[in-house]
């Protein structure tokens, strides 16, 4: 019986879902243990990872100009980072980032080598491939977000403004993800999709993503890193 788009993006985000123990930052977060500098942190980084992923993602939607199921989807993606970068600020403020400190930041290599893979991605990989790669890891991203959004707010007194940035990735996004089934599918109809190809991405993204998280963890305090 052939697969199926649907039970194609349930599996593969199954397998690749990051081990619950891996993270050693979100947890801090949300027993309110991590400082606000390793919060500051968090903020700038992202500002690096969302300029260079709405860049990656309006390449692949032109890329994918003969696979309209998969250019709606990036297309839809890079308009969701512009929406995220709107609310990225309230959460640098309510860190203490202000403007000068920002354009001053020198990313870490550790944080920035998931956008680098994902303009790796960008670059060469098969559009439906990397719906498939990318809808697998945003399933972990969003639980991250839900964690933090409500960790800042009853642990660190943030507003809901401050919070919007973790809202925004933590709800539900029923329309992208009909977007995503629509281009694995055709993807999978055109024979476009190469499954084995497609999980060695998703693994290589999921470890860059493991690798953001250490990094900004590495900042706390030593003798609280386990």
């Amino acid at each position: 019986m052939a697969r199926t788009a649907r039970k194609l993006l349930e599996t593969a985000s199954a397998r690749l879902a990051p081990d619950s123990r891996a993270n050693r930052l979100v947890p801090r977060i949300a027993q309110g243990a991590a400082g606000l500098g390793t919060l500051a942190a968090l903020a700038l980084e992202q500002r690096w990872v969302i300029a260079a992923d709405r860049r990656s993602f309006l390449h692949l939607a032109e890329r994918s100009v003969s696979e309209p199921e998969a250019a709606a989807y990036f297309g839809a993606l890079a308009e969701g980072e512009a929406l995220a970068a709107e609310r990225l600020g309230a959460f640098a403020a309510a860190c203490g980032v202000d403007e000068e400190r920002a354009q001053g930041h020198e990313p870490l290599p550790g944080c920035q080598a998931y956008p680098a893979y994902v303009a790796w991605l960008a670059l060469g990989g098969a559009p439906a491939d990397v719906v498939l790669v990318l809808t697998a890891n945003f399933s972990a991203w969003g639980g991250y977000c839900a964690t933090i959004g409500e960790a800042l707010r009853r642990r660190y007194g943030f507003t809901d403004e401050a919070c919007g940035f973790f809202d925004f990735f933590a709800g539900p996004a029923p329309e992208l993800a009909e977007q995503a089934t629509a281009a694995v599918q055709a993807g999978l109809d055109g024979g476009r999709l190469d499954e084995a190809r497609a999980h060695r991405h998703g693994r290589l993204l999921q470890s860059y993503e493991a690798m953001f998280w250490d990094t900004l963890a590495q900042l706390e305090p030593s003798q609280d890193r386990s």
